[in-house]
């Protein structure tokens, strides 16, 4: 060919510098504003911003106006239904944060009027949650026994709420909602499958009738508990708790098995309730070992605002046991919402389901209320019911009102065994195997958080679970960014200007004296050491490969950088040093689309200068053009190539 066949290639371009201001700017609204949350308020009169302003912070104020009779009709029967689900299970979760039975009713009627106002799910079920109150009990039990110090122990559990609120609103309200992304699918899976295993072991307690239990939460602990008070086992409770756990398994089960019929299942806690209650009447079951609940006060929330111990010595067991709770608090909530969100196709707002769960944990720290989050069981009763909005809740707050009002006596007899069996039931649901066996399928690493995280739960702790999850989280995230993949890329056969993997093509076809290397990650200081030994190596095997083959000697390295989005001074250290490998080895060095950023940076500290701006091309494909006709025509100047648009698979 002749040089009248080849045409200049366009040439890479280097976009012009912003002014550092500009620059913060735009990564701080991208950090924080991905979303673009302020758009609606563009070109917008005062009054009008004023009205988005309000409508965007208190989201009931957007959608109450176009509320109809229809959907009133839904949200009622949907609340009522999640009310039945509500009652027995705060109840029975209050024993699992060891506070009085109470506590659990007070904390199904104050935050869910709170959520209704400010939330942006419209099937999100608000209440209590069992895996927040076993880590309230688990990490305040240690500091404060319930027992011998009831009153300073609910004091510390309102202050750890309070906090927990506080944390939650301060994400929402900072936009740093990014921070729960840490708690990966896997985690959670682990998490939540090991703290319900827990739960479930220590419902033997109640199940089996003990008076005195161990406050440790693994499985060691429980089980040396469990046979070492094999005389204090009570076959009364055993064969109650039983028989209703057994009913609860199998309305569950037909509920699954036939959808239409959700109601059973989410009516069952409230006839176990009910039903118990009446066979501890009839039979004067305190008397043969079944414990009973007692006497609950009546009436609506007393204010606690008082009660908060900011001046104990315990505040920072409290402010700990709060960021913790919160943070767990808001990754079920939020993957919950979303979850349901997905079938009705809408939209909601993380940063504003933060501040809706921080200020309704607020409030309801200052009303007698324990943490509360979205419980997945409460939000599939409330979604299956057919419920159209968050007025759902305030249906549910209003029955649980008239229940505090009205009709707390009742539960007096309710057998503790029975509310054991309802905390099982749930819990059980919340071990989700299939999900583990789903990540080992798919991802081995994914497959170790999340048994990471269940062993560490079951065998330590449930702090000590959550700081293992996390922990190989992060850890997975690092070798991400430390070992970045790097590709060799050969050519697809009838597909001439596609270059891809020949780990993922086997057909793909390695140039002839030149070497594709793809790097697939942002190259920063954590990788760029690693980078340089991985390219070198590479251009050893490849220079060994050549000699045991007839090929052509290797002249050329062509490093497609389409796949790095940015790169710091360590990264551009590293390039001059490939620079001075390929140079020591006679060898080109040739660049291939690099991205906006990048070659900002590469502009800035004189690597196009030293590299030639000739030796930087738009594709992979004009790189190996010049490289094919300078091996064909002794090196003439490498921008003399043909310059061809490279096509996409």
């Amino acid at each position: 060919m002749g040089n009248g066949d080849y045409q200049y290639p366009h040439p890479v371009a280097i976009p012009p510098s912003k002014p550092l201001s500009k620059s913060l700017q735009s990564s701080i609204k991208e950090t924080f504003f991905p979303d673009d949350p302020f758009r609606q308020f563009k070109n917008q009169p005062l009054s009008r911003k004023l009205v988005l302003g309000l409508q965007y912070l208190i989201p009931i104020l957007e959608w109450a106006p176009k509320y109809t009779f229809d959907f009133f009709k839904s949200d009622v029967i949907a609340g009522i239904t999640i009310a039945s689900l509500a009652v027995p299970q705060g109840i029975s979760y209050a024993s699992l944060a060891n506070v009085p039975p109470i506590y659990g009713l007070y904390s199904s009627f104050v935050p869910p009027l709170v959520y209704a106002m400010l939330g942006s799910s419209r099937d999100l079920a608000v209440g209590t949650v069992a895996v927040g109150s076993l880590l309230i009990a688990s990490m305040l039990d240690k500091e404060v026994n319930h027992q011998h110090n009831p009153k300073l122990y609910i004091q510390l559990v309102l202050t750890a709420t309070f906090f927990a609120g506080v944390f939650q609103a301060s994400l929402g309200f900072l936009r740093l909602g990014f921070i729960v992304d840490f708690l990966s699918h896997s985690t959670i899976v682990g998490f939540m499958s090991g703290a319900a295993t827990v739960v479930c072991l220590q419902q033997l307690k109640g199940i089996l009738g003990l008076i005195h239990f161990t406050r440790e939460t693994d499985l060691v602990s429980v089980v040396r508990s469990v046979f070492s008070q094999t005389h204090q086992w009570r076959w009364e409770s055993g064969a109650l708790g039983c028989c209703f756990l057994f009913y609860l398994l199998l309305t569950r089960y037909f509920s699954k098995k036939r959808p239409i019929f959700f109601w059973i299942n989410a009516m069952a806690p409230l006839t176990s309730v009910i039903l118990g209650s009446i066979i501890a009447f009839l039979t004067h079951a305190e008397n043969h070992g079944i414990q009973v609940i007692g006497h609950l006060e009546k009436g609506l929330n007393p204010l606690s605002v008082s009660e908060l111990a900011f001046g104990s010595p315990y505040l920072s067991t409290a402010i700990k046991t709060g960021i913790i709770t919160g943070i767990i608090g808001l990754a079920e909530g939020v993957a919950v919402g979303r979850s349901f969100a997905i079938f009705k196709n809408y939209h909601i707002d993380g940063n504003k389901e933060m501040i809706a769960f921080g200020m309704m944990n607020i409030a309801g720290s200052c009303t007698s209320c324990y943490l509360t989050a979205g419980p997945f069981s409460r939000t599939a009763v409330n979604f299956n019911a057919g419920c159209k909005t968050a007025v759902s809740n305030i249906v549910m707050a209003t029955a649980v009102m008239i229940t505090l009002l009205f009709l707390t006596p009742l539960f007096y007899y309710t057998p503790l065994v029975v509310l054991s069996s309802i905390i099982i039931s749930a819990m059980l649901g919340l071990i989700d195997y299939e999900a583990a066996i789903h990540l080992w399928k798919i991802d081995k690493f994914d497959f170790t958080v999340c048994m990471g995280a269940y062993l560490g739960v079951i065998f330590g702790s449930v702090e000590i679970g959550l700081v293992i999850a996390v922990t190989l989280s992060l850890l997975r995230v690092l070798l991400f960014v430390a070992r970045p993949r790097t590709s060799v890329l050969g050519n697809i056969p009838k597909y001439s200007m596609v270059y891809r993997s020949t780990d993922q093509y086997p057909i793909a076809n390695n140039v002839p004296g030149v070497l594709i290397l793809q790097i697939d990650a942002p190259i920063y200081f954590a990788n760029a050491n690693y980078l340089r030994e991985r390219i070198s190596r590479r251009i050893y095997e490849e220079e060994d490969r050549i000699k045991s083959s007839v090929e052509t000697s290797l002249h050329y390295v062509i490093l497609d950088l389409s796949a790095v989005g940015s790169i710091d001074t360590s990264g551009i250290s590293m390039l001059e040093e490939i620079k001075k490998i390929a140079d020591r080895k006679e060898l080109e060095l040739l660049l291939a689309n690099p991205r906006s950023e990048v070659i900002k940076k590469l502009d800035k500290s004189k690597f196009i200068e030293n590299i030639g701006q000739e030796r930087i091309y738009l594709t992979v494909r004009e790189a190996v053009a010049a490289c094919n006709f300078m091996l064909h025509t002794c090196k003439p100047n490498p921008a003399d190539v043909e310059a061809v648009p490279e096509n996409n698979v």
